[in-house]
């Protein structure tokens, strides 16, 4: 695969990413078709391990999103803003403490959100709990799965 077609996978599957954070977007489906149009164009060993990895990883969060409580929102001001701190802090919690660190980065997005928003710690915290209540463990599976999937994606790519 070229060099702009390899982009465009990126920007993909970069798009997928976002789309979690987005209700109405299909974040993971983007990350999934991303990875499945890269590895019908490169035909190696690696990328269809990488591939069927991914479909199943993918399914398996689908099905744990569907047994986690229903969202509720009632009460909860979660903010396209909040969503861009948690989203921010998730991937950046991702690269400097490989995978794991995705899911305090997710958690101290909201909480440098609320904490800007409210002013004091204990109301912070308060908000955090109840966001990570009402939406963000569904949301925190969905986006960590994709990224895992798009640094699998970036290490198969890089090596190959």
């Amino acid at each position: 695969m070229d060099l702009p077609q390899l982009l465009l996978v990126g920007l993909v599957l970069l798009l997928g990413v976002v789309g979690v954070l987005v209700p109405g977007v299909p974040g993971t489906w983007l990350v999934w078709a991303g990875l499945l149009w890269w590895a019908l164009h490169e035909r190696s060993a690696p990328t269809w391990t990488l591939l069927v990895a991914a479909t199943a990883l993918l399914l398996v969060v689908q099905v744990v999103k569907w047994l986690l409580p229903p969202r509720r929102l009632h009460g909860v001001a979660v903010t396209p803003r909040m969503a861009v701190y948690a989203g921010a802090g998730a991937v950046l919690g991702f690269v400097l403490i490989p995978v794991l660190g995705a899911v305090p980065g997710f958690v101290g997005g909201i909480y440098l959100c609320e904490r800007l928003r409210l002013g004091s710690r204990g109301e912070a915290w308060a908000s955090a709990r109840a966001v990570m209540r009402a939406v963000g463990t569904s949301v925190l599976v969905e986006l960590f799965a994709c990224l895992v999937v798009v640094g699998a994606w970036v290490g198969v790519a890089a090596s190959g």
